[in-house]
């Protein structure tokens, strides 16, 4: 938003970003969103919220070249960086300690508390849930008969919950904050949509179905996935692989965990109102 006002006030045409994602003209002259040529520097999954409106004003010239392609432009123009090396820190936290920057925006998430089992047994205690992501199975500092997986982080009372890596594995998602930029409008009630998603930057998109239950969006991964968590963004496309076009997406708001027998127990964990 800043970005655009500003390129706005100056009286430019558009705004372009060395983001590798691809935007395509539409027959009826808006743009659509696609995963970049190179696989491996796709950034789709972190552009899903940019609107329609935007990408009137907005383009992604690097989108359709690999970083190959790219460096030798760089080379061919004479920039300095041509040759740089790859950076593998968050651009935002130069010193690579995203734990400082989460420190200073959320105190709390740095207070001890206790780690427990599925049953609220204790089973030791932490530094901070800031040290742990759902999935984590190394340095959980407990001493357990079998592995255990952080299942989810309960910031209010302080807790890391832990149990074995089935408990991860989660079938049905609540989205809020939802952002549909593909053709036509979301699913109506009793409705269902085949599509693909991303609920993670690194893995590739799964089959699911997209369905507004209740005014919840709600997604169904269609083989289940694991290691999904609260705050996390679902990414939608309309294919699994290649320059698939960005549907839009949303923030993960709740969860429901698959069961030992593949059924979820919806009943039991009402998915919460999410807006759209």
């Amino acid at each position: 938003d800043d970005l655009l006002t500003t390129a706005r006030q100056l009286g430019a045409k558009v705004l372009a970003t060395g983001h590798y994602i691809a935007s395509r003209r539409l027959a009826d002259g808006s743009r659509a969103l696609h995963c970049a040529k190179d696989a491996d520097r796709d950034q789709s999954y972190f552009l899903f919220a940019t609107t329609n409106e935007q990408l009137a004003d907005v383009r992604f010239p690097l989108g359709d070249m690999t970083k190959a392609e790219t460096r030798e432009l760089a080379r061919k123009f004479g920039l300095s960086v041509a040759d740089k090396h790859d950076s593998q820190d968050i651009c935002f936290v130069p010193t690579g300690r995203y734990t400082d920057i989460i420190e200073r925006l959320k105190p709390h998430a740095v207070e001890p508390g206790e780690i427990v089992d599925l049953n609220g047994r204790v089973l030791g205690r932490h530094e901070g849930i800031v040290h742990f992501t759902v999935g984590q199975r190394r340095g959980l500092g407990i001493a357990a008969a079998e592995p255990l997986y952080v299942i989810r982080l309960e910031a209010d009372t302080h807790r890391v919950v832990v149990g074995p890596r089935q408990a991860l594995r989660t079938r049905s998602i609540a989205l809020r904050d939802i952002n549909w930029i593909g053709d036509g409008a979301l699913p109506r009630a009793g409705e269902a949509r085949e599509i693909y998603v991303r609920v993670r930057s690194t893995r590739p998109p799964r089959p699911a179905l997209l369905r507004t239950v209740g005014g919840v969006c709600e997604v169904e991964l269609v083989d289940g996935e694991e290691g999904v968590s609260p705050g996390q963004a679902c990414v939608f496309y309309d294919a699994p692989a290649g320059q698939a076009r960005v549907l839009g997406g949303g923030f993960i708001a709740r969860t429901v965990a698959m069961a030992s027998n593949g059924q979820t127990d919806l009943a039991a964990k009402p998915l919460i109102a999410a807006s759209t």
